[in-house]
């Protein structure tokens, strides 16, 4: 049986590290998705299930969550700017997404990571090959869970997954909760050739 949510005060999930569950409470057709550490735009591009594109729902400067200031290791209540975004297939919301960006990573090379509107941030954080992103944490979010806008509409339990990723010493943390929409694709789907120009527009107009 998947994991149960489990009742956690305020906003923020109960994240636990892959070696915390066990093989009941993540099988392991969950686990072959859950843990592709690949560009999640990619995936959703190459499904060919529609047309992919990016919904931000807010962008503002706010204290993160107590566990996003730990993995961050920013200080308690320095404000980072976060990112809430859905990302659609045919206009059908299959992922929602957060992400957390400290005032010292949001300088030079990602200065231009303030203004994303509706690109993914995914799809560019793949194009540095210097990237490095941490193991995953994974949670099980109840639908009705304040960490997810309540318009969603989510009615059921989601699983959740979010990393680090650090570009040249600047860190950054991407939370992304898979919708009741979302269809797991095969471990081993492949970003076809003929994807990566779709996947290229998904981030058009990004200077570096």
């Amino acid at each position: 049986m998947p994991a149960k949510p489990t009742a956690h005060s305020g906003r923020d999930p109960r994240w636990r590290r892959v070696q915390q569950f066990t093989a009941a409470e993540l099988p392991a057709a969950c686990r072959r998705w859950l843990l592709d550490d690949d560009s999640l735009t990619a995936r959703l591009i190459a499904l060919d299930a529609g047309r992919f594109n990016v919904l931000r729902l807010d962008q503002g400067w706010q204290v993160p969550l107590p566990s996003e200031q730990a993995l961050l290791q920013v200080p308690p209540r320095q404000r980072a700017l976060v990112r809430e975004v859905l990302l659609r297939l045919d206009e059908r919301p299959v992922v929602f997404a957060r992400s957390v960006f400290p005032i010292s990573s949001l300088d030079g090379e990602l200065a231009h990571l303030r203004q994303l509107r509706n690109r993914s941030l995914g799809a560019i954080l793949f194009r540095f090959p210097s990237m490095q992103r941490s193991p995953f944490e994974l949670a099980r979010i109840a639908g009705d869970s304040a960490y997810m806008a309540p318009w969603i509409g989510q009615q059921e339990d989601a699983w959740a997954r979010r990393s680090c990723f650090d570009i040249h010493g600047k860190r950054l943390l991407v939370s992304e909760v898979f919708l009741q929409g979302f269809t797991p694709w095969d471990a081993s789907l492949p970003v076809h050739r003929s994807q990566r120009g779709k996947v290229s527009a998904a981030i058009g107009g990004i200077k570096q």
